[in-house]
């Protein structure tokens, strides 16, 4: 297995970090993969997937690209830079399209365990790479950015919830298949025969990334190192975020919407960031549902959690049967 050493002080300078290359970058996986992690993903494949087929087909070389540098053991180093806190889509893109072309096709070389295709023996590689990624975040990405972007945030703010009731051992135990804590200053980062490395004085970065069945981890030795993770699934799966029409007539659309999501447990903070309503206005919202007896809260640590009660959970299915609209 991989795992990395994390002394004391690199815990403490660990941060989240939301990052819209990464997030592209884990939609392009996505799109090349055709593997949806929930019904949300799934709608979103069925939108965007034919056309990037399409493009795939018309540009064998960029597939080619594609098929090499998101390999299934290892991303080629070039394609995924440790994020840096605040960059831009257009800046972070601008990393990548600056890779020297033989740094470009080392990379591939141990993405793909061996030498690389002819057709890939080229110096044009980060430039193919950087204009697949401005298609990918201008098409698919960019028009529901601040969705994600919220989505995100609201993930960032659960794991630091639970940074502060039981530590950082505890949010790194559970960010992605493959990953965990082990003790002794060590931090399993996946199953596979990797090298230990020893992080000593790092930054260590998390960043989360809506689709559900991907994440990576990259670095910039010796100073930074970055682990990327799915964020909750309940957060990211828009189709749970759908308000039935009924629904909707009957509590007004933005109180349905919060009901329709607490069919998991959410803090108030999580509703806030994955609807895009103000701390007030979900703060009625909830006070309301609460005295109707539709949902009820419980304290997990220093949090308070809402759910929906058996009578909230017949109001949602007894209005899931007309056509929904998104909240």
């Amino acid at each position: 297995m991989g795992w990395w050493e994390v002394n004391a002080d690199t815990l403490a300078r660990s941060r989240f970090v939301v990052s819209p290359l990464d997030e592209t970058l884990a939609c392009l996986k996505l799109l090349h993969a055709g593997v949806a992690g929930h019904p949300g993903e799934r709608a979103w494949l069925d939108t965007h997937r034919p056309a990037h087929l399409r493009r795939m087909a018309a540009d064998p070389v960029t597939a080619l690209l594609v098929d090499a540098g998101l390999g299934r053991g290892w991303n080629a180093d070039f394609l995924t830079p440790v994020p840096v806190e605040g960059l831009s889509f257009e800046e972070g893109v601008a990393r990548i399209r600056a890779a020297r072309p033989d740094v470009a096709r080392a990379g591939l070389a141990v993405a793909v365990g061996g030498p690389l295709p002819a057709a890939l023996d080229r110096d044009d590689l980060p430039e193919l790479a950087a204009a697949l990624l401005e298609e990918v975040w201008a098409e698919a990405v960019r028009p529901d950015w601040e969705r994600r972007r919220r989505v995100l945030e609201a993930d960032v703010v659960a794991r630091t919830a639970q940074v502060s009731r039981g530590g950082w051992a505890t949010v790194l135990d559970a960010l992605r298949p493959g990953t965990r804590w082990l003790g002794d200053n060590r931090l399993q980062i996946n199953l596979r025969p990797y090298p230990p490395r020893e992080l000593s004085g790092a930054e260590l970065l998390l960043v989360p990334i809506t689709p559900q069945r991907y994440g990576w981890v990259s670095w910039q030795e010796p100073e930074r190192y970055a682990l990327v993770y799915p964020c909750a699934g309940t957060l990211a799966d828009d189709g749970a975020r759908r308000v039935p029409a009924a629904l909707g007539a009957l509590l007004g659309p933005a109180r349905a919407g919060v009901l329709a999501l607490l069919g998991t447990p959410m803090s108030t903070s999580q509703l806030v960031g994955v609807t895009g309503q103000g701390l007030g206005s979900v703060g009625r919202h909830l006070r309301v549902l609460l005295d109707a007896g539709l949902v009820e809260r419980r304290r997990a640590g220093r949090s308070v959690l809402y759910s929906r009660t058996p009578a909230g959970e017949v109001l949602v299915e007894a209005g899931g049967g007309a056509g929904g609209e998104p909240d």
